[in-house]
């Protein structure tokens, strides 16, 4: 009995130091990143094999692009209360909605536009073929394709 308790802790033990040291493997890339600009940009250092110059300009692009996008997303969630509110008061759409409607949708735009913009730049501080890699990645991130969504159409024909 007693030398099952020791190949039993024995196993216990190499599978904790399995984990410990996959772990440690696994986030040492990340561990690095903290403490650094922008450590929530570590992944994208990584995935487009940054070199520490490129990852620098990036994250200082980054850091200045985020407080014009908080203000977006602030505005934004303005118009979007404000229809809410007009919506909470009328039984159909009226002039005073379908305006806020324009200006939501004005706003997304001047959103979207800078943001894209922001993307490009941020592609021209990578070597040529992983912004190119970037590019085509944002582009699915922020377009993503809408099939699938005829069940609300009604088209199933493809």
């Amino acid at each position: 009995m007693k030398r099952f308790v020791l190949i039993l802790a024995f196993g216990v033990f190499l599978c904790a130091a399995a984990y410990v040291g996959t772990y440690h493997f696994r986030m040492a890339p990340v561990s690095n990143l903290v403490g650094k600009p922008s450590p929530e940009l570590g992944w994208l250092k990584e995935e487009f094999h940054l070199s520490d110059a490129e990852f620098a300009r990036i994250s200082d692009l980054h850091s200045a692009y985020q407080p014009h996008c908080a203000e977006m997303c602030r505005r934004i969630d303005a118009k979007n209360a404000e229809i809410k509110e007009a919506l909470a008061h009328a039984g159909h759409v009226t002039p005073e909605i379908e305006q806020k409607l324009v200006e939501a949708q004005q706003l997304r735009t001047a959103c979207q536009t800078s943001m894209i913009e922001h993307f490009y730049e941020v592609s021209r501080s990578m070597p040529p073929e992983q912004a190119r890699r970037y590019l085509a990645w944002v582009e699915d991130q922020t377009f993503p394709s809408h099939q699938g969504m005829d069940h609300m159409t009604g088209d199933h024909a493809h």
